[in-house]
């Protein structure tokens, strides 16, 4: 007996979900609207709000607006304590800094990416379809970057990169060369979940697997160690979550996609091969970028050893970074390229967001923020192992989840796609704190169904108590 998945994996009838299920809007939009090229020249503008932010805004808004008519899911205790906890610790950190005012946008910044997306995401998105609905903007957003990424290796008009105008930046811009590596990330680990899920269709999962093959090359070049790492891990576990078997055919069709691309064609191969070197010589013979990483590494945590349980306040380590950091500390990163100028940027943050939280917010601010992800990495894993139809939403989540956590360790956040780090922080804890109902009526088609089939007498949106 095949087991039917309902939503755009088996009938990709987008525009009809979109009609039906209009709240989800403003969640594909904080999500496409990354599409949006930053302004030529403008490195700063990383910093700045942008669309995608605006579109998060409108997001909680209009969660709000369906909380007061009633109809979002309804939350656990455990899902209040782990969505709500770092809100406590952010005032904290916020009320205990030595300006408090200067500490205020950071108070914002975090509520926005770790506390009210989060949440918004958890609320809105009601059953199966929609989490699919989103996991897939995530995989149009990386292949459209990933594109313009590849156009920029070929053509030399990207970020510069050892001499060269080839490191594919997407419509980020040089600012934040981390941005397109990060998005393509996303949908990478999202197909090859849709690609090794069981009960999909087999189509969808051929075309997923494509996508996932495909999304290798923008990934490989971008030059970026930390993303190479964090998509290897987290698909390696997506992979033995899915099954061995399938792991290895998995396995084995990247390894030749590597050796076609790199060794056959010759993309990149020097440049990839002296980045992937350059992993193992962290300690033996690190360059510049990995000695200002150690070097803010260790400066970070001198000001959590000064102030170990509130930290020196949000938006604080700029400021207290010349007192910490040795004579080792370079003035900046040289950015240059994509239609940039040449320009140094300051290195304002220790690039790993464990030690970033640990300095501005102490021990109090970890253990509320990595505390929250820790109970959802192992709650989602556990939820994995139960019987359940969506085990492809399951694998999609735990793998994105696993994916932000691993590369928080050598960055933070920090940029435009920024925001899509709630997204992801919101789908995950969908998937780990299942709700025990849904208040309010159903939403759109799903109304009618009920009605027809009873399933609706307990208030419930027909197939939410199934299904979550």
């Amino acid at each position: 007996m095949s087991l039917a998945v309902p939503g755009p994996w088996a009938r990709p009838d987008v525009p009809g979900l979109l009609r039906r299920h209009w709240p989800l809007l403003p969640l594909a939009a904080t999500v496409l609207f990354l599409l949006a090229p930053l302004p030529a020249g403008d490195a700063t503008a990383s910093g700045k709000v942008g669309p995608a932010d605006a579109a998060s805004l409108l997001l909680v808004f209009v969660c709000a607006v369906q909380a007061l008519r009633g109809r979002v899911r309804a939350l656990t205790p455990l899902g209040v304590v782990v969505l709500g906890t770092p809100a406590v610790g952010l005032a904290v950190a916020t009320m205990t800094a030595g300006d408090p005012y200067a500490a205020l946008p950071g108070f914002v910044r975090y509520l926005q990416v770790f506390v009210l997306v989060p949440a918004a995401v958890v609320l809105l998105v009601r059953d199966a379809a929609e989490f699919r609905l989103a996991a897939g903007c995530f995989v149009v957003l990386a292949l459209v970057q990933g594109a313009v990424g590849v156009v920029q290796y070929v053509t030399h008009t990207g970020a510069s990169y050892q001499g060269q105008d080839v490191r594919a930046v997407g419509t980020f811009g040089p600012g934040d060369v981390m941005g397109m590596a990060t998005v393509v990330a996303y949908g990478l680990v999202v197909a090859t979940a849709v690609a090794l899920a069981p009960g999909l269709p087999q189509r969808v999962r051929r075309i997923a697997g494509g996508v996932a093959l495909a999304l290798v090359l923008p990934l490989v070049l971008s030059f970026s160690r930390g993303v190479w790492i964090a998509t290897a891990g987290a698909a390696v576990l997506v992979m033995v979550l899915a099954g061995i078997r399938r792991a290895l055919k998995v396995l084995l069709a990247l390894a030749a996609a590597g050796v076609v691309l790199v060794g056959g064609l010759g993309v990149g191969s020097e440049m990839v091969a002296e980045r992937l070197t350059s992993i193992t010589q962290v300690s033996s013979a690190p360059d510049q970028s990995v000695t200002d990483r150690y070097t803010m590494w260790a400066a970070a945590e001198s000001m959590w050893r000064e102030r170990p349980a509130v930290g020196v306040g949000l938006k604080g380590f700029p400021a207290h970074r010349d007192g910490h950091a040795s004579l080792g500390l370079s003035s900046g990163s040289d950015t240059a390229g994509a239609g940039q100028a040449y320009l140094r940027q300051p290195l304002l943050s220790p690039h790993n967001m464990y030690l970033l939280i640990l300095s501005e917010q102490g021990l109090i601010g970890l253990i509320a923020l990595a505390g929250g992800w820790a109970a959802l990495l192992v709650a989602g894993l556990r939820r994995l192992g139960s019987p359940t139809g969506m085990r492809d939403c399951g694998l999609i989540a735990i793998g994105l989840l696993v994916w932000q956590l691993t590369d928080f360790l050598y960055a933070d956040i920090g940029g435009p796609s920024t925001v899509l780090t709630g997204v992801i922080i919101g789908l995950a804890a969908w998937w780990a704190l299942p709700s025990r109902g849904v208040a309010g009526p159903p939403r759109g088609a799903a109304a009618h169904r009920a009605a027809a089939s009873g399933a609706g007498s307990r208030g419930r949106a027909p197939g939410v108590a199934a299904r979550r």
